[in-house]
Formats: C-alpha cells, structure tokens, sequence
C-alpha cells in the first residue's frame, strides 16, 4: 500500500532570497540533522541571464532502523537523488528526490517547493509532499513502512527548524537583506546559445513554467489551502502526520464531493475518532454526509423549534463554561421523566432535540474559540442524577437512548470533551452496565465520576468548573435556568394511536412480552443465575387489574408445562407441594402494584441458582393468601400486564459498582474495564404513579 505524506503551506515570514540563502547552507553537510551524513554535486547548469539555477544532489542518509533490520538489508545508509531548480525571476524553488538505494523494492518520491506569499511579498511559502511504496524487503515491509514514516515526519518540523536557525545565523552575522535578481546583459555568443534551446537557457531546465506546475500552486486566498499557522492557531497543535491526514481528508473533498465542504473542525473530529487512520475517517465522514443531507441537518437549529412541553420537562441547557474554555451544557437526568416525555413528544421529537444541542455545542465552540483565541473543539457536559432510579430503566426509554447515543457518536465524534458526572445513586451502576458496551472507548474515558457529596472540595467540581459559574443547586452561587423536569401529567401522553403513528407501541411490544394473571393461577418466569452478584433487572407495565410481585430463589428447577418452556397452564411454574425454605424463599418482598402503574426494579443476587418472577391477583383486604403457591386454581377475574427482564452479569456489575464506590471524595474516571471487587448485596423497585 503507498503510504503518502503531504504537509500544510509552512510561512517564513522573510524574503525568498534571505530563505534560499538560509537553504543553500544546509549542504553540503548539516550537523543540525544527525541522519544527514553529506551531500555532492553531479550536475549543476545556469541559464544565460543567470535567472535559472539547476542543481543535482547526491545525498546519503543514516539508515535508523533496528540492527537486524540493516543487518539483513546490508546497508548503512541509502542515497538519494535530488534535483532542485531554482528560478530567482519567478522566486521559486522547486526539489524533487528519490531513492536510488534498493530502488527496486522501495520507492520514495518527495517533492518540495518554495514560493512568494500570495498576499505578502516579504514572506515565503514553503510545501512538501511525499509517498512511499513498497514493494519487496525480504518479508520485513509492514515493519519497514512504519519505520520510513516515523523517521520522515519526525524530521519535517526539523526541517523548518533549521531553516529557522540559519536565517537567525545569517541576521546576527549582519545579514538581514539580500537584493533581488535583476537580469544580466546577455552575450551575443549566449543569445545564440539560448536561442538554440528555445529560449529556455538551459537544456538542464526542461520544466514547465511555473504557472503550470502543479508543485508551484502558492497559497489561494479562497481556501483551497491549508497554512500550519492557521492550523496551530485554530485547530490545535497537531503532528505531521496528523497535518498531512487532515489536508489530505480536505483535498480528497474538494475533488469528490459536490455539496457543501465541512469545516476543517468538523473533519478533524472524525480523523481523531479513527486515530488518523485515514481510509476509516473517510468512510465514516462519507456516511454522516449522506445522512446529514437526507435528514437536512444543516439546516436543523434555523427549523427545530421544540415542543412547549420538551421546553419545560426536559431538564437540560446551556450554561457558560468550563475552567478550559469548553462550552458547559448541564443536564439533570435524575429529575428528569424519560418515560414521560417518550409518551408525551415520542422519540423522534426528542432525537430531533438532541441532535439540537450537538449542532448548537458545535456553533458554541466556534465562538469560544473565537472569544478565547485559542482552539476549542468540544463541549463539557455536566450530569446530575440526584433522584436516579429504576423509573429511568424503562426499556424503551433505555433502547432510545442507545439508538441516540448510536446517531451521535456516528455523526458527532469527538465533540464531547469532558462528562461529569454528580450525585451518582446506588442505582446508577445498573444503567452503566446497560449502556456503556455502546459507548465508543474514547468517549468512555471521559467520563468522570463522582458519586459521594465532596463534589465541590479538591479533586471535585472546582478542578472543573470555575466556582462563579457551579449552580445553585449543587451548592454553588451562579442561578440556573435548566428547568427542574419533573414528572409529565398523564393527561398530555400522546393516545394510543398517535403513539403507533409514531412507531413507538410497536417497538414497545417487540421489545416487552404480554402476560395475563388469572386467580389462584399467578404468572412465573424462571431466570437462570449461573454465579452470585449478577443483577436481576426488571420492567413491567399493569394494563388491567391490580397484582402482587414477588422475586423467589428456589433449590430445584420448576418442571416445564405443555404452553411454553417452563410453564403450566396459566403461566404458573411452581408446584403445589414445594416447602418454603426447603424448596424456595422469597428474597424480594412482595409488592402491591395497581392498575395503569409502570414498575422496574433490580436484586443483586447472592447465589447462583434457579430465580423466580412471580405476579399474582391483588386480593382484597382480609383475604391475602400467604403462601402464594397453594392457591386453588379457580375461576375468577383476569389481570394483565407486559414485562421485560434481564440479567446483567456479574464481573460487569461488580466494575461499574467499584467505580461508583471508589468516587466518593472526588471525580474518578469511569471505565468498563475497572477492577472488580465485591459489592453489598441490595435490590431496588419503584412504583411509578
């Protein structure tokens, strides 16, 4: 595979003569480049007026590779061929090199040119491309490839460097100004000469001019370059590599696509997604295009207006910044109604909603660069989840959020720069557990934790976030506009057939299963526990009727029934004559949950075994059957109910519950890969009214 390097337009701010000046000291040796061993002159030719100076280099370059590597190879140090031509009239400079060592399997071209600033005469540009194929290298080219890449743009800004310290030799040697070329009278014996060769001077000068060469294009005023001041002062400071994968990404566009151009931002946020690999960042910014352009998302914060309700329920919004500049959004998850809200706006709407915010976190950070004069690429997000609970585990409300958290991280990468995360609950390792496996790794290491009250102290809040800006309601002096949530009445839930226009009831059936609960015939599910301090998680919704649920372990698998693997008839799997205690024990307390109630809960279990979900017809007052599992089967009313459960396994409950207790007297990072340790044992349900 050619491996290719092509560098931003590099400004000296001198004159090309007092640069050239500067060039022709670095031969024929140069000590500030250990890895140039020398140089000689094979051919060398003037045009008749002296305006066109060619020269052809010999120059050996040390070899730094591993020994067995050179060992193998038998070489030392390879050579290069250099030609550069020189044209004082134009004030251009333009090199071409290639090896003449193993030419045969490697083949490296570099090209390299100088030229006058489009917009300042005194200052020089300077540009250098490169590419490297090779072919054969007795089996080692993987390791060759990188090795050529590493030692080539590791010395490109040594390049600049020492032109940068011959011109400062030459200034303090009292040369600050050199004259620029004027044509010589020409001989007569030279025009005749000239005039033999076209008009050209030279035979060795066989070039085309400079306004056709592709290598001598100077920096356009309208864009089409990139110049590294620009990118040091706007995008951050980047390798060469990086610089090259971006300007690389940017031409690869010019040439292809026909809609709008992204921002240079914009694209390096996906190079860094793919770790300037860049086939991958490509492909992955081909495919946001395609979707921004079908869902006209450039166009989304001048049409998205939010629904009144979002604008009062949903707990989130912007709020000045953070301690690096980064603009600060704040969400308050624990007071916020999730479920409400899916059943009042749907998901759409708040997709729509979200990719609201990630459009205006990037216009944010335009403008903080702009105010800050520093680059800023990303916004810090800060998460409260004071009130956190099961209520927030709905499943629905969950798969909407990893399909956001899916779009998002598709089409916004890299903008998230920092996730604070306050007041995290015992509960909060369950939702960890659910969704980190869907957060890319390097979004995941941003998230910081802090789950104890020493959020403001050192190591806390203040690290972050200056402590005229930390809010209110975290203890700090700054007043808040984030609407507070809360739960969304009932009465503004969008109807049944609303909600199925907007594709939601039938994700919900698909995603939860449908149970009736007859008297004396309780509705049982068996889950399989195969090692202690898994998490039990579940979800129910009660359509008709009121029921009892209970959570039992029991000793001995339930027989399975005729209707579905593990049932009786009427869903019940548990045998009339099983003991408690020797047979089974109840480790959740029995619940009362009534009609048109949303219920999640979770137990972390202690043993491995059989578990069992039990929901049973509420009996009146006076008339509770105790032992649930020798009611008669007789006829009687019906309730119904849709449920959904899952087990969450061990080693990955047990990360996310040491990163949680091991944050308690400051941020930590959060991590799915954090050390394991044993958790207490505890369970948790809410009946959401």
């Amino acid at each position: 595979m050619v491996q290719k390097y092509q560098s931003p337009v590099r400004i000296y701010k001198y004159p090309f003569e007092l640069v050239m000046a500067a060039y022709e000291k670095r031969f024929p040796t140069c000590p500030q480049i250990p890895v140039f061993l020398g140089s000689e002159v094979l051919r060398e030719s003037r045009s008749a007026d002296g305006a066109v100076h060619v020269v052809e280099r010999s120059c050996r370059l040390r070899v730094e590779a591993p020994r067995l590597l050179r060992k193998i190879a038998g070489v030392e140090h390879v050579v290069f061929l250099q030609r550069n031509v020189l044209n004082w009239k134009e004030r251009t400079l333009h090199i071409e090199a290639h090896n003449e060592t193993f030419a045969s399997r490697v083949v490296v071209k570099e090209n390299c040119s100088y030229t006058v600033h489009p917009e300042n005469e005194e200052w020089t540009c300077f540009e250098q491309s490169a590419s490297l194929d090779i072919r054969s290298f007795f089996g080692f080219e993987s390791a060759l490839e990188k090795i050529a890449m590493k030692q080539y743009t590791a010395n490109v800004n040594r390049g600049k460097e020492v032109i940068e310290h011959y011109l400062n030799e030459l200034i303090s040697q009292g040369t600050s100004h050199i004259p620029r070329w004027t044509p010589a009278l020409v001989r007569d014996d030279d025009a005749c000469t000239q005039a033999v060769l076209g008009g050209s001077g030279s035979s060795e000068v066989d070039r085309p001019s400079s306004a056709q060469d592709p290598a001598s294009e100077m920096v356009g005023t309208d864009g089409d370059k990139l110049d590294a001041d620009y990118i040091e002062r706007c995008l951050g400071r980047l390798t060469p590599m990086q610089e090259s994968c971006l300007i690389q990404l940017r031409h690869w566009l010019q040439e292809t696509h026909k809609g709008k151009i992204p921002k240079d931002e914009h694209l390096l946020r996906f190079l860094r997604a793919r770790d300037f690999h860049l086939d991958k960042a490509r492909e992955m910014l081909c495919q946001s295009l395609s979707w921004r352009e079908q869902h006209q998302v450039d166009l989304l914060l001048q049409t998205w207006r939010p629904p009144a309700l979002l604008e009062e329920f949903y707990a989130g919004g912007w709020h000045y910044q953070d301690i690096d500049g980064r603009p600060l959004y704040i969400l308050r998850l624990g007071h916020m109604d999730t479920k409400g809200l899916m059943k009042a706006v749907g998901e759409e709407a708040l997709l729509q909603h979200v990719l609201s915010v990630s459009e205006e976190g990037q216009k944010r950070c335009e403008g903080n660069t702009k105010q800050f004069g520093r680059p800023i690429s990303s916004w810090t997000c800060l998460v409260d989840l004071e009130g956190l609970n099961m209520r927030h585990l709905w499943r629905p409300g969950v798969k909407a959020l990893l399909r956001m958290i899916e779009v998002v991280e598709a089409n916004y990468p890299e903008t998230l720069g920092r996730l604070l995360i306050v007041r995290a609950p015992r509960v909060f390792p369950v939702l960890w557990t659910l969704i980190s496996p869907f957060i890319n790794e390097n979004t995941r290491q941003k998230f910081l934790i802090c789950s104890g009250s020493h959020y403001q102290g050192p190591g806390g809040l203040t690290d972050y976030l200056d402590k005229d800006v930390i809010p209110d309601f975290l203890g700090g002096e700054c007043v808040c506009n984030v609407p507070e949530g809360g739960l969304v009445p009932k009465s503004l839930y969008l109807t049944e057939e609303q909600q199925e226009h907007a594709d939601q009831m039938h994700q919900w059936r698909e995603t939860y299963q449908s149970a009736s609960v007859l008297r004396g015939a309780p509705h049982e599910v068996t889950v399989e526990i195969l090692e202690g301090e898994s998490v039990i998680t579940w979800d129910f919704d009660i359509l008709r009727g009121d029921v009892v649920f209970s959570l039992y372990h029991t000793k001995q698998m339930p027989k399975k029934g005729p209707r579905e693997p593990g049932a009786r008839p009427g869903g019940q799997l548990t045998d009339k004559g099983w003991a408690p205690v020797t047979d089974y024990s109840r480790v959740e307390a029995p619940l009362v949950c009534r009609e048109g109630e949303s219920i999640q809960g979770s137990h972390v279990t202690r043993w491995p075994g059989t578990y069992l979900l039990q929901w049973q017809m509420h009996s009146p007052p006076g008339n509770v059957v105790e032992d649930v599992l020798t009611a008669l089967h007789s006829p009687g009313p019906r309730c119904k109910l849709l449920y959904y459960y899952e087990v969450l396994a061990s080693e990955d409950f047990r990360g996310s519950m040491s990163s949680l207790e091991s944050c308690t007297s400051g941020f930590s990072q959060l991590s799915a890969a954090t050390s394991s340790s044993s958790g207490q044992s505890h369970s948790s349900s809410l009946v959401s009214r």
